[in-house]
């Protein structure tokens, strides 16, 4: 066999493994987790033991050593699925700013029990209430005093803190005035969770449309080890910055996933649901939309991979990574939109799983980059048009 046959046996070997986990947890167990807003314990702890959270842990602090071409594939089966990776995907990025830039002690210490669940690196620190995606301009502080960092501030939308033990936090470090560009200065600590809650650190959760478990925080004299701090103070806008482009090739992926799941459900309801004695998916009125959201999904899942490759080779892939964030995300809007359609007034039914599903996939127009933030790094950045902010 070829490299890339291996490559290809690899990966959908991965894909069924997914799916054979996936069938564990049908959309019923999605449906009572939305209603009492729990977090899927139970799904992360299966997919933990069979490796899959640790997808990007090289092997030899005791993870799988894949690429994101391969932590794409999961996350888009557990959508296509009918799951949602909110939780996977968190720890895969997230995890990517302890490995790339800390150092050999913090590997040692962080990634093996990372890799085997007995730790939960699933939340990311960075929005703030008042910058939003303006990052450089964030508020919280961290001022060094001896062996210790004094964290004070304020973030927002930061989810699935409540069931992290641990955090990536990013923070200024060096006042913004006295720095020669506005991306210097920041700095990034792993935060205890365990340590910090209760003892500098309030967590305040925030209901939203859909079961994210997202949380605004505030810090008030939160003390954090020197030894905490990852990499070298006031870079930690740049070790942010590379970790941005896994996180859209992820979030694409995801959204892939979603697109497959709704025109697979809404193909299949158009062959059975019968009104004037004949399928409502003979109607090119009913099928033309579907077929358009098909040929979007599959568009965007060339665009996702080819920037999941040119990543795993080291090639630059912001253009792509960012184009696949946008494209995808849009598709599987616009599939929710026709599988709800298609369903009529089931649609709205909860025990159809297309509303929850249609709540779920429209967070990928905001978050974790909004599609016109998208839209601007492409003028500028790809096409040479002025900065527009």
């Amino acid at each position: 066999m070829t490299t890339q046959q291996v490559d290809e046996a690899l990966r959908e070997e991965l894909r069924r493994g997914v799916r054979k986990i996936c069938r564990d947890f049908p959309g019923s167990y999605w449906r009572a987790l939305d209603e009492k807003r729990e977090y899927p314990r139970a799904f992360v702890e299966a997919l933990t033991r069979a490796g899959y959270l640790a997808a990007l842990i090289p092997e030899a602090y005791g993870g799988a050593g894949f690429g994101v071409t391969e932590a794409a594939l999961i996350l888009e089966e557990i959508h296509a699925s009918g799951g949602n990776a909110g939780a996977c995907h968190a720890q895969m990025y997230t995890m990517g700013t302890l490995l790339r830039h800390g150092s050999e002690e913090q590997k040692q210490k962080y990634l093996p029990k990372i890799a085997d669940g007995r730790l939960r690196l699933q939340a990311f620190g960075v929005t703030e209430p008042n910058t939003g995606t303006d990052t450089t301009q964030l508020k919280t502080t961290a001022i060094r005093r001896g062996d210790q960092y004094v964290v004070n501030g304020q973030k927002v939308f930061i989810s699935r803190v409540e069931h992290s033990d641990l955090m990536i936090l990013l923070v200024r470090t060096t006042p913004l005035e006295q720095v020669k560009k506005k991306t210097e200065g920041l700095s990034v600590l792993l935060v205890d969770l365990r340590e910090a809650v209760g003892k500098g650190l309030t967590i305040r959760p925030i209901r939203t449309m859909m079961n994210h478990a997202t949380t605004e925080l505030f810090f008030e004299d939160l003390k954090v080890p020197v030894d905490n701090l990852i990499g070298e103070e006031g870079r930690g806008f740049r070790y942010i910055l590379d970790g941005m482009n896994a996180e859209r090739i992820l979030i694409a992926a995801e959204c892939i996933g979603d697109g497959r799941w709704f025109v697979e459900k809404g193909t299949a309801y158009a062959k059975e649901r019968q009104v004037f004695n004949r399928p409502i998916g003979q109607n090119q009125g009913v099928q033309f939309p579907i077929a358009q959201v098909h040929i979007r999904v599959e568009a965007a899942r060339l665009m996702c991979y080819e920037a999941a490759r040119l990543f795993d080779v080291g090639q630059p892939c912001g253009e792509k990574a960012n184009m696949a964030k946008l494209l995808a995300a849009e598709a599987s809007w616009e599939a929710a939109d026709v599988c709800l359609q298609t369903h009529g007034g089931f649609g709205f039914a909860e025990e159809y799983d297309v509303e929850r599903k249609f709540r779920e996939t429209r967070l990928y127009q905001v978050a974790p980059v909004s599609t016109n933030l998208i839209l601007s790094y492409v003028a500028e950045h790809v096409l040479g048009l002025p900065r527009s902010y």
